[in-house]
């Protein structure tokens, strides 16, 4: 059995797959595939996709299954998020759908080791679990969720984790936004290398 049918066999625990925008960060506006794997042991308690925790409530999708489904989305960014991906060794899946000519980013709050091969790492470090500095310095887009007035601190201690090419975002959690939002403006005036992320989708109501 060659490698890559190998792969087309290997399956991952999937709460969710969809088409949408991406709401987020560097990449917003642009059109998108998501896949959700199901997993994580981060636990942050202001999170809107708790669902997505216990792998075992998802079904098991191959990776022969998902590349069909990305392949009738008709896009070319496939975004692979969870709960934490890391948690699932991503190298069959990033085969495949690379080998198909597919454009892989990854959301990940790097608390797990790095696997897969990506064309755009999003790092969403948690004071909930600490990220990995091998992984922080991979990022090619850094992005904080501040939830409260004390994240922005924190925001900068990640940042010195991370590579001087970095791109830099704050995100004001959702249910918070109108709190956290001025903070945000008030420091980005301050601390000009940090871009400010809105969930954009949120707003546009889509997913």
């Amino acid at each position: 059995m060659s490698t890559n049918t190998a792969h087309l066999l290997v399956s991952y625990p999937v709460m969710e797959t969809f088409y949408s925008i991406q709401g987020e960060g560097f990449y917003q506006g642009h059109a998108a595939f998501f896949i959700r794997l199901g997993g994580c042991d981060v636990g942050c308690v202001w999170c809107d996709v708790k669902e997505s925790w216990d792998a075992e409530a998802h079904p098991k999708r191959t990776v022969a299954d998902l590349l069909q489904e990305v392949r009738d989305s008709g896009t070319e960014i496939v975004i692979v998020t969870g709960g934490e991906p890391l948690m699932h060794d991503c190298t069959a899946l990033c085969s495949v759908l690379r080998e198909a000519g597919f454009r892989l980013h990854i959301e990940t709050s790097a608390s797990s080791a790095m696997s897969g091969e990506w064309d755009w790492i999003c790092v969403s470090p948690k004071k909930f679990k600490a990220p990995l500095g091998d992984i922080m310095q991979q990022a090619h887009e850094l992005k904080v969720v501040c939830y409260h007035p004390s994240d922005l601190g924190w925001a900068q201690e990640q940042a010195a984790l991370s590579a001087p090419n970095t791109l830099l975002y704050l995100q004001p959690e959702w249910s918070r936004e109108k709190e956290r939002l001025n903070e945000i403006v008030q420091f980005i005036g301050k601390n000009p290398r940090w871009l400010l992320s809105l969930q954009l989708h949120k707003y546009l109501g889509v997913r």
